[in-house]
């Protein structure tokens, strides 16, 4: 077989390219520190990037859910015990008024104290976060408790018993087909219309016995407040359960994270230090290719007929 000049250049000029493009290759990935830049570099690494990267994305949105449930569970928390407080002060004004030696105008004096803590529960029963009343299910635009107001700036709730909130479950989707309830509505904080313990009902009933000097009758509404507390107090404590819980989503969400970037950093990090190794082979390599092909095309007949 006779070879030529031009498959001899040809032949040069085909391995010089490869040369030049495995380098090329090399120091791609050590300028982007990675060494999938595009599908066809490993079509089988492309499908496990694309697959972690998906998982990642997935278990952020996750960890923002979870973010967000412990900031209403917290929420929820502070409003719970603040309409605590005011119960607590509320007995303690009945038991003080119940005693019988008061005279009525020190009735009437624990009477105001009694409404602006009526006042107090009803700025609580419409407590908002991030806009959304918390106490009235999935109708979080509405407020729940929205009352009349009497003449003197008070909340006329006498057709409080008629009020009922949305009983509506919010869900937050916390992980893999993971769903967590975390609201809780108006009528089982407070009381619902059939309810004796309904708090705004009590209320008024001690203001009305206040008013009156039935010292019996005020005796009476002591049941009907430790009960609504005792309500109060197991919902605060499934409140508890439940951010216990997501401490305990939100860790392992955090570990998956983790677990994931590793993989991810498998299949699409480059070796550093390999890499910068290999680029050195290969420069010396395109070199010396070069420097070969000089040797090879310069003669020509020219050289020979001198």
């Amino acid at each position: 077989m006779r070879i030529t000049n031009n498959m001899l250049s040809s032949q040069l000029l085909l391995n010089l390219n490869r040369n030049a493009q495995q380098m090329n290759n090399t120091q791609t990935q050590l300028a982007t520190g990675r060494k999938i830049n595009k599908p066809s570099d490993d079509p089988v690494g492309i499908t496990y990037s694309l697959r972690y990267r998906a998982e990642l994305s997935s278990n952020e949105q996750y960890q923002k859910n979870v973010d967000s449930v412990i900031s209403w569970l917290e929420f929820n928390d502070t409003v719970m015990n603040q309409a605590g407080s005011v119960l607590q002060r509320l007995r303690e004004l009945t038991v003080q008024g119940s005693t019988g030696t008061n005279p009525q105008s020190a009735l009437d004096s624990i009477n105001e104290e009694v409404k602006e803590l009526k006042e107090e529960l009803i700025d609580i029963s419409n407590s908002k976060l991030n806009g959304k009343y918390i106490f009235n299910g999935e109708t979080y635009d509405i407020q729940p408790y929205d009352f009349p107001k009497n003449p003197d700036g008070t909340s006329d709730t006498t057709n409080v018993a008629t009020v009922v909130t949305d009983k509506g479950i919010i869900n937050f989707v916390v992980g893999e087909s993971v769903q967590l309830p975390i609201n809780v509505n108006g009528n089982e904080v407070f009381g619902s219309g059939t309810e004796k313990d309904n708090l705004f009902v009590t209320a008024n009933n001690i203001m009305k016995a206040l008013t009156e000097g039935d010292t019996e009758e005020l005796a009476k509404q002591l049941d009907n407040i430790d009960t609504r507390m005792n309500k109060m107090l197991a919902i605060r404590s499934e409140i508890g359960a439940k951010s216990n819980r997501v401490d305990l989503m939100l860790g392992r969400l955090d570990d998956l994270n983790i677990n994931l970037t590793n993989l991810q950093s498998k299949v699409e990090d480059a070796d550093y230090a390999e890499l910068a190794m290999q680029s050195k082979i290969q420069e010396n390599i395109y070199n010396a290719s070069l420097s070969a092909g000089a040797k090879i095309i310069s003669p020509s007949l020219v050289d020979f007929l001198r």
